[in-house]
């Protein structure tokens, strides 16, 4: 195999994917490659989901996090369609064209399988419930959204694949070290085994997984970073029947409440009705998630959302990454993996043991989560946040800040430190493009498929131009 392209696609996450399924279309001639250095959709296989495993064994490479599909394959697959909340595309492009993309991205999903089915927050029960979250000084932010379900995401993600796999080259297992660029303005991936593939173009998805390495990548490259936030929270697990009047009219809700004490603001993420709580590796470090089924037979009795505490940081501190990990990385040494409380013992200041675990009325479904003291793990600041805001939705769904409500730790949301980027999602470096959440771009499905297509239309039009 030749190791020079026309155009090189790094990552397989959602904007990694669209970028090359847009290469298809538009520039069918071209010669492209698409590294991961995670397996191809058919070949992820968590140890834990298998069932292989209680706790996470520190795989080199995390099949949660890296693959075709990266850290949304095993998502529960919602689809926002706005530009409120999602990442931050409209800072570089019309927010029409980002609600095109985003609407683009559908049709290719919904070609390969997805539902048509649309929740709105534009019903009048939407309506009525967006008025009652008023009351009690929620912010019901408006959206469309999809609930493609956790089973079903796979199923389109594998269908996409099957649509492009013989249409480029893709080398999966693939780590890449480093990024280089020469005085001719092409670019080198530089693979652990030693092997170079070049090309004039590069379209960079990293993914969370791969967000510091890229940072690092990018100031060794010279490339303006600015810093970007990390969410820092935690999971909430309750019955289900708590958010049944929520969750039946709009599925996700995504609610916002600033805080009295601090002024801080908290909003709700990741709502999975019925779902089911899980762990997931970034780096080394074990942080939790949720996961929702279509499928009622592989449903659960509670659901879970995350309640996460936005930081973003001002010079001369630059590494909100590593601020992050850190955190979490407490509740790691901690608990040796995810930690889980009752919200009573919580503010009562006592430790959650297994024997008041085995009281609670609300069972967890991650059984892998050690009990234990979220006070010793999060900083006191977002803990006050988190707590203010529980009984704030403990007006709104009656039944949040019960004892029993179990609070798994620590959920941290990583985004790189923002490069610096042109309305076409291009760096300074002329063809080297930055797309997706581990790019600090967007942070969710929606608009991590748009920035890959957008970034590479720009580049089609350019091969094409050139006659490419």
């Amino acid at each position: 195999m030749s190791n020079k392209f026309d155009v090189m696609v790094l990552g397989t996450g959602e904007a990694g994917i669209f970028a090359a399924y847009e290469l298809a279309l538009k520039a069918p001639g071209a010669k492209v490659l698409v590294v991961d250095q995670g397996a191809d959709i058919y070949h992820r296989s968590c140890p834990i989901v298998a069932g292989k495993v209680k706790n996470c064994i520190q795989c080199k490479v995390c099949d949660t996090m890296c693959g075709f599909g990266g850290a949304g394959a095993f998502s529960d697959g919602k689809y926002n369609f706005t530009t409120a909340f999602g990442g931050w595309l409209t800072d570089f492009l019309d927010e029409r064209e980002v609600m095109e993309l985003i609407d683009y991205v559908d049709e290719l999903n919904v070609k390969h399988g997805a539902t048509t089915e649309v929740y709105s927050t534009a019903t009048p029960a939407a309506r009525a419930l967006e008025k009652q979250a008023l009351q009690h000084d929620l912010h019901l932010l408006q959206a469309r959204c999809k609930h493609l379900g956790t089973e079903n995401n796979l199923r389109i993600l594998t269908n996409i694949y099957e649509h492009i796999r013989d249409k480029h080259t893709f080398l999966f297992h693939t780590a890449v070290e480093e990024i280089l660029t020469d005085n001719e303005g092409h670019y080198t991936l530089v693979t652990s085994k030693g092997e170079r593939y070049t090309a004039p173009y590069l379209i960079a998805g990293p993914g969370r997984s791969g967000a510091e390495w890229f940072a690092n990548q990018c100031k060794k490259l010279g490339l303006e970073l600015l810093n970007n936030q990390v969410d820092v929270g935690v999971r909430v697990e309750l019955p289900a029947t708590v958010f049944e009047h929520i969750t039946d009219v709009v599925y996700e809700s995504k609610l916002v409440y600033r805080t009295k004490q601090y002024g801080d603001h908290v909003r709700t993420f990741c709502m999975n009705p019925y779902g089911h709580v899980v762990a997931e590796n970034v780096e080394g470090i074990n942080t939790v998630n949720g996961h929702s089924y279509s499928d009622p037979a592989l449903r659960s009795q509670n659901t879970n959302f995350a309640l996460l505490v936005s930081n973003r940081f001002t010079s001369p501190f630059n590494e909100p990454y590593r601020y992050g990990k850190h955190i979490a990385s407490l509740s790691n040494m901690l608990a040796g993996g995810v930690l889980v409380q009752r919200f009573g013992d919580l503010v009562s200041g006592i430790r959650t043991n297994e024997h008041r675990l085995s009281k609670s009325f609300t069972r967890p479904t991650l059984t892998a989560a050690v009990p234990g003291d979220l006070s010793l793990a999060l900083p006191k600041r977002q803990l006050d946040d988190i707590i203010e805001m529980i009984y704030a939705l403990d007006k709104l769904a009656p039944g949040t800040a019960n004892y029993d409500t179990l609070l798994y730790g620590a959920e941290v949301k990583f985004y790189s430190a923002r490069i610096s980027l042109s309305n076409q999602l291009e760096t300074a470096l002329p063809g080297f493009f930055a797309v997706g959440d581990g790019a600090g771009v967007t942070r969710g499905l929606a608009q991590a498929g748009a920035s890959g297509v957008k970034a590479a239309r720009v580049v089609a039009e350019r091969m094409n131009g050139a006659g490419v």
